[in-house]
């Protein structure tokens, strides 16, 4: 029988510690956002593409954002602690010193505005740039006074496929906007499922969440109805745009209105059931609409 040395076993629960200061799951959705902006906004198709200059600038992307993860976790560590999916996380569970997460975020964020500004392309880097400023000093701080710092917090979670757009074209278009008025939709009614699941825990952490605020549900039901409207006809638009073929028309309709349906379900019945439902939807929505744009793609 074989032992693992003590310094090893250690060293490897550091790393995993560290790991999971930058949210890889979330983090994941940042590389997959930003891959897909990166190919849709390249011209010339998949064999004119670079993927090395590609797989730079979707480092760069997760690294900023992993960096702004862990910057918001050594802001949040008193909340989180008390929370209960939270409290175990490195800062608060005392296993990474507030001092070397800092170092770490900083570390991963300037590493990351470094790689997009010399292997993309500065407007790239000014967005990943603006992504770090508006989570970090507008919607962290905001979500302890207001509930509108949701909205805040989906300008950032849009910005990843923004990035890898404006990489690989060469700047903002008609075509990335569309990707980021996408997600920047899309966030609303997943947040709201989240907040009203997790309700219980952010009303001990002081969150005012607007199931906090107003525990009847109606509000959060309605955001959750108005925004997955909107998002039906924003999602035909990088087809109108020529980014993807009318093809793709269909597929996002008939996925926007599965995507209201669930959100329409919620906003009647305000339980958790039809929260989770509405959850799991939306994270199945997003990847299978990214998965026809590329395939329709112009």
């Amino acid at each position: 029988m074989t032992t693992v040395p003590l310094a090893v076993e250690r060293s490897s629960t550091r790393a995993a510690d560290y790991l999971a200061l930058t949210k890889p799951r979330l983090n994941f959705l940042v590389v997959a956002t930003s891959a897909a902006g990166y190919y849709l906004g390249a011209p010339g198709g998949a064999g004119a593409m670079d993927l090395l200059a590609m797989a730079s600038a979707v480092a760069g992307t997760a690294l900023v954002a992993g960096g702004a993860a862990v910057l918001n976790q050594v802001y949040e560590r008193d909340t989180d602690a008390l929370m209960r999916r939270t409290r175990t996380r490195p800062l608060p569970d005392g296993r990474v010193a507030f001092a070397e997460a800092t170092l770490f975020g900083l570390a991963l964020s300037a590493a990351g505005l470094a790689l997009l500004a010399t292997r993309a392309n500065l407007t790239a880097a000014l967005l990943a740039l603006a992504t770090l400023v508006v989570y970090l000093i507008v919607y962290t701080p905001m979500k302890r006074w207001s509930p509108l710092a949701t909205l805040v917090g989906a300008v950032p979670g849009a910005l990843p496929p923004l990035i890898g757009w404006t990489a690989s074209h060469g700047g903002i278009s008609l075509g990335g906007a569309s990707l980021f008025a996408i997600v920047f939709l899309w966030q609303i009614p997943h947040f709201m499922a989240i907040a009203w699941l997790y309700r219980d825990d952010y009303s001990k952490a002081g969150f005012p969440m607007l199931p906090v605020v107003e525990p009847d549900g109606r509000r959060t039901g309605r955001q959750a109805v108005l925004y997955s409207i909107a998002l039906v006809p924003v999602s035909l638009v990088p087809a109108l745009v020529g980014v993807s073929a009318l093809a793709y028309c269909a597929i996002a309709f008939v996925l926007g209105i599965a995507m209201l349906w669930l959100a329409i379900q919620f906003a009647t019945t305000r339980d958790d059931q039809s929260a989770r439902r509405l959850f799991f939807g939306s994270i199945t929505y997003l990847p299978l609409l990214w998965m026809a744009m590329i395939l329709t793609k112009l």
